[in-house]
């Protein structure tokens, strides 16, 4: 690979970190900045500076003991841009938000070479560095520096077919230096699109507030939108906040909010869609969830990629916990096509990159081609939003996965794109499985199923649909069984109700809830008894002991008797949510079960009754559904069209 040294344009100012690459006369596009974390967060530090000694790495001893490289002061973040490096000291931006994803630039975009432009201050080294798709660093230059200089190094991707990243370390001198700026560009022609952002929010007005001051403060990403739309849909509007007056009126007329009446995400990011294809202002739609804290940065990375990919492509995001902010969800979601289910990509997620940094996790340098992106973050164009449609009016759940594998056959892919992420609520606190989100599963992924799967019956997904009906009965969770039977039951009847099912299946949910003590919370922990937690309960024998279908069959035979003590003298076990698997609840006759946030608990109790009748009827529904899977397929791919268009969901957003 051949590293020449550039003398940087007349005109450019390094510091300027505009996207056209300074004034726009250079033919340079800045395709990500190298930032710092706001306000110093020092809990997100590691994804900006690589915090271990792999990689392009070594360790620098402070005070008699061996430091990792990245050893940070938080008085050392001088700003988004800039940062100390103390004398004698190294530090390495190999890290997940400031090291360059070169792999994913080489497959799906125009760019050949990248351009590396570093500014700093004071007398030190700057050391450039690759890797491979397995994560072997290679040192491709070091370069000595002095006072107030700026370097610029070209990097070819010809190298990076199969993975890889570029990053660059910088070492201080005995005065120590200062990293002005630094930016990752690319000789480009192709003008900035326009995105229009878009948030779904049901009743988290705070955290919309959040990210509507984060985009406001950030004059760059300002630049690159045509304008944030809120879809708010709960009843504490976002517009009664105390502090929306005010980024009303800072953020001019780039903010607007449209109130309607709650369809979920589906129905709320479908809206945002409708209103950036029907605009004509933007050329990118880009869905933010809204309980999210925003990495600005990353709107301006999915813009530039997307301009400068091949062809029309769906970039998203990637998803760290709010509260463990090192911790990525998935790097790359899949969808297996025999099972029919989602998920990260092996090896893929959950990563911590406070416990391995990029440039030691060597899977992570590897290029991962997603099939799907979750749309807490995600970049859409307007040519596929024309030629694909909107989301399936499905309310939550699938509805993303649905949508790219919808596009996927029609030539555009989804790229799930290092560097750009947000934050978000972590699902350790949700157990969405056993509440009114069990019919959404259920229902949704048989639908998506129907119309990608491509298989025949669907794979596995009917298989695994009746274990996860045997888990739920052996565990005394009577609610989430009954509502997925109504699943079930809906997906039989076809695709025609799908758009009037928006409005009222989740009142039909909750209104059930009243009926299953294993869906009532009582938050009172007074009310809690004092049994055991159901510790020491052993998992199931595995199978290659072949004790498998014995378990089974006494677990199914536990399940149907009945007891001779009557409820009001059963022995009631208090279960921890972290013990609350089917192989312990179903050796117990009624327990009080934690909730996953700890806020509350649930009486579980054993119902032979209603054992038998759930049993009954899920067996004749699954029977019925591997009948007529054929032509329910056939009839839910041929009314697809219809009911993603625009037209159809015109008519749904209109109000009652």
């Amino acid at each position: 690979m051949d590293i020449g040294t550039l003398n940087a344009p007349d005109g450019l100012d390094l510091a300027d970190p505009s996207p056209s690459g300074g004034d726009g006369r250079e033919g340079l596009r800045v395709l990500q900045r190298v930032v710092l974390p706001a306000a110093r967060d020092i809990g997100a530090l590691s994804l900006y500076i690589d915090p271990d000694t792999g990689g392009g790495g070594g360790s620098s001893t402070q005070a008699g003991r061996t430091a990792p490289v990245g050893w940070i002061h938080p008085d050392d973040i001088l700003g988004r841009s800039s940062v100390r490096v103390r004398a004698g000291e190294r530090l390495s931006f190999g890290s997940y938000f400031n090291a360059f994803p070169a792999s994913y630039w080489r497959r799906w975009t125009t760019v050949e070479a990248v351009i590396l432009q570093v500014r700093t201050e004071g007398s030190g080294f700057v050391l450039l560095y690759c890797s491979n798709d397995v994560g072997s660093p290679r040192r491709l230059e070091i370069r000595q520096v002095h006072g107030s200089q700026h370097s610029v190094f070209e990097i070819p991707l010809t190298a990076f077919g199969d993975g890889g990243w570029c990053w660059f370390d910088l070492v201080a001198g005995g005065s120590g230096m200062e990293l002005a700026s630094a930016r990752w560009c690319a000789a480009s022609d192709v003008p900035a699109g326009k995105a229009t952002l878009g948030i779904t929010t049901f009743n988290r007005a705070e955290y919309c507030l959040d990210t509507i001051g984060a985009i406001e403060a950030d004059p760059e990403v300002r630049k690159a939108i045509h304008e944030l739309i809120v879809v708010d849909q709960g009843n504490r509007k976002v517009q009664d906040q105390a502090g929306y007056p005010d980024l009303a009126r800072a953020m001019g007329g780039q903010l607007r909010v449209i109130n309607q009446g709650n369809l979920g995400g589906s129905g709320g990011f479908a809206r945002v869609m409708s209103e950036t294809a029907q605009s004509g202002t933007s050329i990118y739609a880009i869905l933010l969830d809204d309980d999210i804290v925003l990495e600005p940065e990353g709107i301006l990375r999915a813009i530039a990629f997307a301009d400068l990919c091949r062809i029309p492509t769906i970039v998203g995001g990637h998803m760290f916990d709010m509260y463990n902010k090192s911790v990525l969800n998935a790097f790359a979601e899949m969808v297996d096509p025999y099972r029919f289910l989602w998920g990260p990509g092996k090896g893929l997620g959950p990563h911590d990159f406070a416990v391995s940094g990029l440039r030691s996790s060597s899977i992570l340098h590897r290029r991962w081609d997603a099939d799907y992106n979750g749309w807490w973050m995600c970049l859409i164009p307007v040519r596929i939003i024309h030629e694909a449609g909107l989301p399936l009016p499905i309310f939550i759940k699938w509805d993303d996965a649905e949508y790219s594998l919808r596009a996927r056959k029609l030539g555009f892919p989804t790229v799930s794109l290092p560097g750009a992420a947000v934050w978000h609520v972590s699902w350790a606190d949700k157990d969405d499985a056993v509440d009114w989100q069990a019919y959404f599963h259920e229902r949704n992924r048989l639908i998506a199923a129907l119309l990608h799967s491509p298989y025949a019956k669907g794979g596995r997904v009917l298989r695994e649909s009746l274990d996860t009906d045997f888990r739920h009965l052996f565990s005394m969770q009577y609610y989430p069984e009954t509502i997925r039977l109504m699943a079930l039951r809906d997906v039989l009847q076809g695709p025609a109700g799908l758009h009037a099912a928006l409005k009222n299946t989740l009142p039909r949910l909750q209104a059930l809830r009243a009926d299953y003590s294993d869906a009532v919370l009582d938050h009172e922990p007074g009310a809690l008894p004092s049994g055991h937690t159901g510790k020491g309960l052993s998992k199931p024998l595995g199978r290659r002991s072949g004790d498998a279908p014995r378990w089974g069959a006494w677990t199914l035979k536990a399940a149907l008797k009945h007891t001779a003590q009557p409820v009001s003298r059963r022995m009631v076990a208090a279960v921890s949510h972290q013990d609350s698997k089917w192989w312990t609840l179903s050796r117990l006759d009624e327990a009080v079960v934690t909730n996953a946030d700890g806020t509350g608990a649930a009486r579980y109790q054993r119902d032979p009754r209603q054992v038998r009748k759930m049993l009954a009827e899920t067996a004749a529904l699954k029977a019925r559904l591997l009948a007529e899977w054929e032509s329910l397929r056939a009839a839910y791919r041929e009314a697809l069209p219809g009911i993603t268009s625009m037209e159809a969901w015109e008519g749904t957003f209109r109000p009652d």
